[in-house]
């Protein structure tokens, strides 16, 4: 019997996973062929979410939960769900059933068929959404695909059903700073993505804030595109080149107007002004892709776990 390994981050999720449990296990009555697998990665909750786990592990010997030391964010406790996955198939999920159970029988059966290699869900809409987080994610999925060479689908979500052998290269790229949509698309493989319509949050409240999923657009940005680096060089040599016009623009005006050299002083403030600006906004960016650098030669673990069960 073939095993489907399901990997479910949770942070703060005592109440949606009880109901996430018994949604799945519907799903899994209908799928007696396969034999299912639980992992629930606990990313350093404060509640009862690791006790709720236990309840439910209690009762059933397929529900294993890994628990953090502390918070290591989203993409390390997906990447601690695929190293510990030992199906044949393996399912990501997100606790809050934003992820549509009924999809996982036509997931299992694209990639079963040997014609997919990972079937995805992508959202076709945002509804229930603010505007503005909307308009937002939109940008960012314009931005990224016109600066990188991976292309990200927009809509596309971590849930997805990936074969082994895709699940293998992904671990095989143990980066530190992980950007998980990039990474399912750059290792390729033959993926195909199910469209549907945006799901509510069963219970409780999401913990991606607005300033965090900026931080990890930023992330997906950095990551997969060295297009900033080359907006610095950029401005650096346009600002480089004007301040040699106006160079030679004072050289001439003091020969032939001496008496104007005092005069000018609020435009040479606001050249100043102006140039220092692009070398700042320059060395940040240049920074941003330095303080990955750090991070990765440092080599720490992307996670640790205070306990395995």
């Amino acid at each position: 019997m073939s095993k489907l390994s399901i990997i479910i981050p949770v942070f703060n999720e005592q109440t949606t996973i009880p109901i996430f449990f018994e949604a799945v296990e519907k799903v899994h009555a209908t799928l007696k062929e396969l034999s299912f697998e639980y992992w629930f990665i606990d990313d350093g909750s404060t509640d009862q979410t690791i006790a709720t786990i236990e309840i439910i592990q209690r009762n059933h010997a397929n529900v294993h939960y890994i628990e953090f030391s502390r918070n290591f964010g989203k993409e390390a406790a997906l990447y601690a769900g695929l190293e510990h996955a030992t199906g044949d198939l393996v399912a990501v999920m997100d606790v809050d059933l934003q992820d549509p159970p009924e999809l996982l029988p036509e997931m299992i059966t694209g990639v079963e068929s040997g014609d997919w290699d990972a079937v995805s869900a992508r959202r076709i809409n945002r509804d229930g959404e603010p505007r503005i987080r909307s308009f937002f994610s939109a940008l960012f999925y314009k931005l990224i695909n016109k600066i990188s060479d991976t292309h990200i689908v927009e809509g596309a979500r971590d849930y997805r059903v990936m074969t082994r052998q895709m699940v293998d290269a992904i671990l095989a790229m143990p980066e530190y700073n992980r950007f998980s949509k990039g990474i399912f698309t750059w290792v390729g493989f033959k993926q195909k993505y199910l469209e549907y319509q945006n799901v509510d949050r069963i219970a409780g409240r999401s913990s991606w804030s607005f300033r965090k999923l900026i931080r990890y657009s930023i992330e997906g940005i950095i990551s997969f595109s060295p297009v900033p680096l080359l907006i610095a060089f950029v401005l650096g040599l346009v600002s480089f080149s004007l301040a040699l016009v106006f160079i030679i623009i004072l050289i001439f005006r003091h020969f032939l107007s001496p008496d104007a050299a005092i005069n000018g002083w609020t435009s040479m403030v606001i050249i100043i002004l102006m140039m220092s600006g692009i070398q700042l906004l320059s060395l940040g960016i240049i920074g941003r892709y330095i303080s990955n650098i750090y991070l990765e030669v440092k080599n720490r673990p992307i996670y640790l776990a205070r306990k395995i069960k």
